[in-house]
């Protein structure tokens, strides 16, 4: 994007006044003084505005850092191009999550082309996984006419927190087998039970010591571990980005890096997982596991706007929300089951999973916990997202009340015990 400064735009009027002031009192400096101006004024207007070709590259000290601790960040910034660059000035982009503890994101330089400038600042990490946005930069000719703006790019992430151990997975699964213990019997690694002998069974399965006891054949079963197909569903909707103080981060970006964790651990597991958002635009990527779905994950988190942790410019109505969930639910097979990681800012993401759960998907709620009690507001707030919560559980929708404050992981692991007693 092109724009003028209009940095000699005041100019005009100074050289028309001194232009004036030499004819009426015959005074030539002044008319000099004049002439000089008018050369400032007519020079911005024989220059083009720049072209700059930028490339950067970032590197964070501490890849898996502690909540809380401090992590160095070196930028580097290099002119591609052919033309040198009078003017450069860069801002990093600082994941809205953390906070610049020394230093700064913002820098200046001029670069000559093959050149390179780099710069260096430190954020205080934060539990959860945090990718950095392109930097912007302005360049400008040498005149100051004309300022040009770029996004330039580097793929970057600093993952804050301990691994999530246990996911919340509910026991209705597809027939991969895998590492999910179900209620049926079959082949796997944990006993069952033992049933009559049918034709077909295998024969490593008989039970030959009872055999050879009583004479009766049995097949002995074990209890079956399957693979689930999981879809991960992000409220990004205008109304969720809601937060503790102005100051503080608000639930989606909690929410997004619980995404990204449980999309990761799911990963390195049999289970088949999916990415879904609800918020300025519907948002998908079909269930799926390996490299190439990893990667399309990546490109999916890194680009698309319901997926970033920037609140959206408009609000999702009632009638968006209810057209976004009908396309869920057209995309959902009866097998899958939805993780939706919301923090429950309105009825409408309430009753949109009762309406998954009523038709046949299985749905687990995550809900990261931004409310406080220090406002007549806020207490209100507390008191409805509560009541949303347990209107959830008594139709049977297990739901993780998340304090953020709290690792991810272990959170998640109460819940299961909670659940199991």
């Amino acid at each position: 994007m092109t724009t003028a400064t209009h940095r000699w735009r005041g100019v005009v009027g100074v050289a028309l006044f001194a232009a004036a002031v030499g004819i009426l009192f015959k005074r030539s400096a002044v008319l000099l003084l004049s002439a000089t101006a008018v050369g400032f004024v007519v020079y911005p207007r024989l220059t083009s505005a720049p072209d700059p070709s930028l490339a950067i590259e970032r590197e964070v000290d501490v890849d898996t850092p502690a909540d809380g601790e401090e992590v160095p960040v070196t930028v580097t910034l290099r002119n591609t191009g052919n033309s040198t660059l009078t003017d450069v000035r860069v801002i990093d982009g600082v994941p809205p999550m953390l906070s610049v503890a020394d230093g700064t994101p913002r820098h200046t330089a001029v670069l000559q082309p093959g050149a390179e400038t780099t710069f260096s600042y430190s954020v205080t990490a934060r539990q959860g996984t945090h990718r950095f946005d392109p930097a912007t930069v302005f360049v400008r000719d040498v005149a100051g006419a004309h300022e040009v703006e770029r996004q330039v790019a580097t793929d970057t992430n600093i993952e804050c927190g301990a691994a999530v151990p246990e996911i919340p997975l509910r026991d209705r699964t597809g027939q991969r087998v895998g590492d999910l213990v179900t209620d049926e019997g079959g082949t796997g690694i944990e006993f069952y039970r033992t049933r009559n002998y049918r034709k077909g069974d295998s024969l490593s399965r008989i039970d030959w010591k009872r055999f050879a006891r009583t004479g009766d054949l049995t097949t002995v079963e074990y209890r079956e571990e399957r693979t689930a197909s999981v879809v991960l569903c992000l409220d990004a909707r205008e109304i969720a980005h809601r937060s503790s103080g102005p100051d503080q981060p608000h639930a989606v970006s909690y929410g997004l890096g619980a995404v990204e964790q449980l999309f990761g651990t799911l990963l390195e597991t049999p289970h088949h997982v999916g990415v879904a958002a609800l918020g300025p635009d519907f948002c998908w990527l079909s269930p799926g596991s390996g490299t190439e779905h990893a990667a399309r994950a990546r490109n999916l988190f890194a680009s698309n706007p319901s997926l970033s942790a920037r609140p959206p410019d408009e609000e999702t109505s009632e009638a968006d929300l209810d057209r976004q969930v009908s396309e869920l639910r057209k995309r959902l097979d009866t097998e899958t089951q939805v993780v939706v990681v919301s923090p429950l800012p309105d009825d409408d993401i309430v009753q949109a999973c009762l309406q998954l759960e009523s038709t046949g998907n299985p749905v687990t709620l995550l809900s990261p916990d931004v409310t406080t009690t220090e406002t007549t507001g806020t207490r209100l707030a507390l008191f409805e997202r509560r009541s949303r919560i347990a209107t959830l559980r008594e139709r049977d929708v297990p739901a993780v009340d998340w304090e953020p404050t709290q690792p991810l992981g272990t959170a998640l692991v109460e819940a299961q015990e909670r659940w199991s007693a």
